[in-house]
Parts: structure tokens; C-alpha cells; sequence
């Protein structure tokens, strides 16, 4: 481990059979990450080095692309576009992989429903991604597992990155401005332009290069194995089925607004009507029916189609067509027993800390000691504190110490809560003191 900012670097060593765009010229290394340092800044990355493939949509064009990935060498570089924002579903409407020795494929899931023979293509090799808990999902779907990983994004939060988005990385570490102005695009609309697909292949001409970069910095600072184990974590978190959050109606944007019993009826009534049409159509709730027309008429409980439809979010002419919908949910609501309103959910765990030094003082300082011992030292390894540790272990921990306080019980107790090894490691001494107190 060594106290030096973490460095800039150029384009990383390629692989054989897969050549390199032409690269800045190079330059000193910085002393620290900043402005791009080369002569003329960084270069746009606007095509890819074999052009933008064509999209596979048959079974013979996915038995090629398994053909050639299986061929290929190094890691695969892996990602995939959703539409979130304008579809119900989370599914992935286009996956991108790059290979040495494959190139760059682009694969249309709609018509080819399971990908499990590419899987089985790649299963030994490194799958390289960027943010890779917002895509593991999606890819699981259609058959796509990873057994081992390098996240991009992780590993550069790991090496004290402040911008750790693929573009600023790419540029940063290798000299290169990606645009993104199509990360928002619908992905589900057919056939996609040109440039859009464009987009989609640039987002893995580089990834294994960055890869590289970031792999040779975490070596440096001595962090090579504190990504090993967060990337396990990832591959053994990615191969569970997702979990359903109970109660999803109380993430509509807005309730904490709505007060009493009947009103969250009301709120609840609405999410599960829309959601209902929003599954059938396979659309957006919120192209559906938005969040703040939910809470407006949670609030005022409107009883007829003109005191509804004056209401904000309810001008649209689709949600005009569905009043009957909103209405009847509204007097479904209205019409329950008491014993059938919502009541206060069950809270695992502690209590939002704001209320800490009302309800337990001596917890509230416990908190206030363990947070400074985060901060500290998440700040001399050049980590972001939620890296070092779960801002929710830190809570639980604080709230309920273990009977007995000593380092290696903490270790234990953290380890319960998810942590890795590296984590405790660095930590739990700390900690254990900070639970005790001054003195």
C-alpha cells in the first residue's frame, strides 16, 4: 500500500490480433489525476476500430459469434442496454461483447431469446464490465452468467478515482472522450439507428485496455486483492435470484408527504392499478401514470372525473382514457376497514440515525465515534468510505454491539453483516475501540 495518488496511464499493452486506435502522443505522467495531460487533450472516439457490426438476430449469426468468441482470447469485454424509463421490464434489448481475436458483436435478444450456448462460449474466461451490478441481472435473463469478473467501475472507486464513469475513466486513463448522449435511449425500439449501435460498440472497444489500466494501478497501491474478492462477491451476488421488495407501493416518489392510514390505502390502491396496466403494456409506470399525480390524489381524494382530472398529472389524454381505472382504485381505497389500511412496515435493524440521540444517546456517540474511524481511514487508502465499509454495517454495529467487544469479535460480527476480509482487516481493530469509547 503506498500513499501516492493513483496515476494516470495511457493506453495499456493490447493483445495479439486485436490493434490499437492511434493513441495520443505521450506525455510525463502527472502527479495527480486531472485534466487530460496529453498535447491537444484527448482524442474522440467516434467509431470503432472494425466499424459498427450489424446486429445478430439469427440463430446461425449467434452460432458465428459463439464460434468466434470461443476462438478468441483474454477477457470479454460485456455489456448490455435496457430501456429503463420506457419499459416495465428491466430485460437487456442489446448485448455487446469484444474479444482479442473476435472483434466486436453486437446481439439482438428479442428474436434469440436464451444466449446459453455464448455462455458456454466464454464460461473460462474473464468477463470484464463496467458497473456490473446494473447489468448482471438483465444478462442472467437471457442466459449470460459470468464465473469471474472485473468491474471498471469498482475497481477504480477501489483505487480513489473521484470520476468513475466509463467515459471520464476512458478518458483519464487512456486518452480517449466516449459520448453518451444515447445511454437514455429507448434500446427497445426496432430497428436501431445506425448510430445508436455505433454507441452500443464503443462501449466495449476499450473496456479490456481500461481493464488493463486499472488492474496495473491496483497492483501498484497494493489493492490487487481487495478487488479479487469484491469481484467474487459480485459473481456469487449476480448468480441469486432477485429478491422482491416488500411493500415496493412505499417507494413512490413523494409519500412521505401522505399522511395517515387511509391516504397510503389510497397510494397503494393507485401503484398496484398502474402497475397492472404498466405490466400488461409492458411501458414505464411512471409513462403510465406519474408518481406526483399518485401522491396529489392520495392527498385529496378525489370522488369524481372532474375534481380528478384537475389534478396535476392527470391532464394526459392516456391517462384521461384510464379515469374510470383511477377512480375505481381511489373508491376501492375508501371503502376498506380499518383493520385492512396499510400499517407501519417492520424495520429490520436500527432506527434512521437522525433519531439516534433522542432514543439512545450513548448509541448516537458510538455512531459518531465508529463514523470518524471510517472516514479516517477510507481516507489514508485513498477509498471512498461506503468501499471500505457498508455505511448499513456501521449502523447495525453501533446500534446493537456484540455483548462482548473485542477485535476479533467485531471481525466476526462484520463479517455476518457481508463484509470481505480485506475489510475487516483494515477495520475491525478500529472499530472494536470505537464501540468501547474513549479512554
Amino acid at each position: 500500500m503506498t500513499d501516492e495518488p493513483p496515476l494516470r496511464r495511457r493506453a495499456a499493452q493490447r493483445r495479439a490480433g486485436d490493434e490499437p486506435h492511434s493513441l495520443p502522443a505521450p506525455a510525463p505522467e502527472p502527479e495527480t489525476v486531472g485534466p487530460d495531460p496529453t498535447p491537444g487533450g484527448p482524442v474522440p472516439l467516434l467509431a470503432p476500430r472494425d466499424g459498427t457490426p450489424i446486429p445478430v438476430e439469427t440463430p446461425a449469426g449467434l452460432a458465428d459469434v459463439v464460434a468466434r468468441f470461443a476462438a478468441g482470447t483474454g477477457p470479454v469485454a460485456v455489456d448490455a442496454e435496457r430501456a429503463s424509463g420506457y419499459r416495465y421490464s428491466q430485460r437487456a434489448y442489446l448485448v455487446q461483447l469484444r474479444r482479442a481475436g473476435a472483434g466486436t458483436a453486437l446481439v439482438d435478444p428479442l428474436p434469440l431469446g436464451d444466449l446459453s450456448t455464448l455462455d458456454e462460449a466464454i464460461a473460462d474466461a474473464e468477463w470484464v464490465l463496467h458497473a456490473a451490478s446494473q447489468d448482471l441481472a438483465c444478462l442472467a435473463d437471457v442466459g449470460l452468467r459470468p464465473r469471474r469478473l472485473f468491474d471498471t467501475e469498482l475497481a477504480a472507486r477501489l483505487a480513489g478515482f473521484e470520476r468513475v464513469g466509463l467515459a471520464a475513466l476512458t478518458e483519464q486513463l487512456l486518452g480517449f472522450t466516449l459520448e453518451k448522449h444515447h445511454s437514455a435511449a429507448d434500446w427497445s425500439s426496432r430497428p436501431l439507428p445506425e448510430s445508436w449501435l455505433t454507441y452500443a460498440a464503443l462501449d466495449v472497444e476499450m473496456l479490456t485496455d481500461l481493464r488493463d489500466a486499472l488492474a496495473a494501478e491496483l497492483e501498484r497501491q497494493g489493492k490487487q486483492k481487495w478487488a479479487a474478492e469484491e469481484f467474487a462477491a459480485l459473481v456469487a451476488w449476480g448468480a441469486q435470484p432477485l429478491r422482491q421488495r416488500p411493500d415496493p407501493w412505499r417507494r413512490t416518489s413523494g409519500i412521505h408527504r401522505v399522511r395517515g392510514a387511509r391516504a397510503q390505502a389510497r397510494v397503494r390502491s393507485l401503484w398496484y392499478a398502474r402497475d397492472e396496466i404498466a405490466a400488461r403494456r409492458d411501458s414505464a409506470p411512471g409513462r403510465v401514470l406519474p408518481d406526483a399525480a399518485i401522491i396529489a390524489a392520495a392527498e385529496m381524494d378525489p370522488k369524481d372525473e372532474r375534481s380528478l382530472l384537475m389534478l396535476p398529472g392527470f391532464g394526459g389524454r392516456s391517462v384521461r382514457r384510464l379515469v374510470r381505472t383511477w377512480l375505481d382504485a381511489l373508491a376501492d381505497a375508501r371503502q376498506l376497514p380499518d383493520d385492512a389500511l396499510p400499517v407501519s412496515p417492520t424495520v429490520e435493524g436500527p432506527p434512521p440515525p437522525h433519531r439516534w440521540a433522542e432514543r439512545d444517546p450513548a448509541a448516537a456517540a458510538r455512531l459518531a465515534r465508529c463514523r470518524e474511524v471510517v472516514v479516517r481511514i477510507a481516507a489514508a487508502h485513498t477509498l471512498p468510505p461506503e468501499n471500505l465499509i457498508t455505511p448499513d454495517s456501521v449502523r447495525r454495529l453501533a446500534w446493537t454491539p456484540p455483548d462482548e467487544i473485542t477485535p476479533e469479535i467485531v471481525a466476526e460480527t462484520l463479517r455476518g453483516y457481508g463484509a470481505r476480509t480485506w475489510q475487516v482487516e483494515l477495520i475491525a481493530g478500529e472499530l472494536a475501540g470505537a464501540l468501547v469509547g474513549p479512554g
